[in-house]
């Protein structure tokens, strides 16, 4: 096996050196390199630091900490081991990378909430569209589980919440886009905080409680019916209609 490729069958990779100067940015962009022009791709092992930094003309530690950056992101992964799966390997970006993200710039106000149920809107529209199309049995049941846990009045509002969440995220699931589903749980989670505080900022959330709650059946009966525009108009009215109705969502960022 070549020490320039992930496989004798893949394209051989080229690790040109790079300027000293963000030494660890610049390996980070050389490996986003390889990724964009297909020559890494998920599952696939960088060489070993020493290789690397040899190839690339920079110090071990700039490997180190680049490799250290792109973990952090759930792009790479170190594994152990022997053979083509271990050493330091990419990897698919998880959900939780992405949720984890998106929620630090939320709470920094990066990303003004009002901005944040915009794009919610639009992202939960396309999948309540397609999953009135392409729902099966199967999941139509995901996405009738978190409903059914919600709906007695003894569970706690985290609970609540997290299963509102999680209906949410079912029905992007049953989407069966990839992305919006990845984007849906990073956007809902990231709001997780701001909404639970705006819950516990009123002084009985018993009747909002139901009045999602009925919102949240309306739009499962609209896709298990297979209507999908009827879907999307009852899922923009009910993330509008909780925007309004939770007073925490609706101050602006300090």
């Amino acid at each position: 096996m070549s020490a320039s490729s992930p496989d004798d069958s893949g394209p051989a990779i080229d690790w040109s050196p790079v300027p000293r100067s963000r030494a660890h940015e610049l390996v980070i962009d050389a490996i986003e390199d390889q990724v964009m022009a297909g020559r890494l791709t998920v599952g696939d092992s960088l060489p070993p630091e020493r290789d690397l930094a040899t190839k690339l003309e920079v110090s071990r530690a700039s490997v180190r900490e680049a490799i250290r950056v792109l973990e952090s992101q759930g792009v790479l992964q170190s594994r152990v081991g022997s053979g083509r799966s271990a050493g330091t390997v990419i990897t698919a970006m998880p959900s939780a990378a992405l949720t984890r993200l998106l929620r630090m710039h939320v709470g920094l106000s990066n990303f003004p909430v009002d901005d944040v149920v915009e794009v919610r809107v639009a992202l939960e529209r396309a999948s309540v569209l397609l999953a009135a199309e392409h729902a099966d049995e199967e999941r139509l049941a995901a996405i009738r589980e978190p409903l059914d846990r919600m709906e007695s009045a003894e569970v706690p509002l985290e609970e609540f919440n997290d299963a509102d969440t999680a209906f949410h995220v079912a029905i992007a699931e049953a989407a069966g886009n990839r992305l919006v589903a990845d984007l849906t749980t990073a956007i809902r989670s990231s709001l997780r905080q701001v909404i639970l505080r705006a819950f516990h900022d009123m002084d009985d959330s018993q009747d909002l409680r139901q009045s999602l709650q009925a919102q949240h059946r309306e739009i499962y009966a609209a896709i298990a019916a297979g209507d999908g525009p009827r879907g999307t108009r009852l899922t923009e009215e009910h993330i509008r209609f909780a925007h309004r109705a939770l007073p925490e969502m609706r101050r602006p960022a300090s």
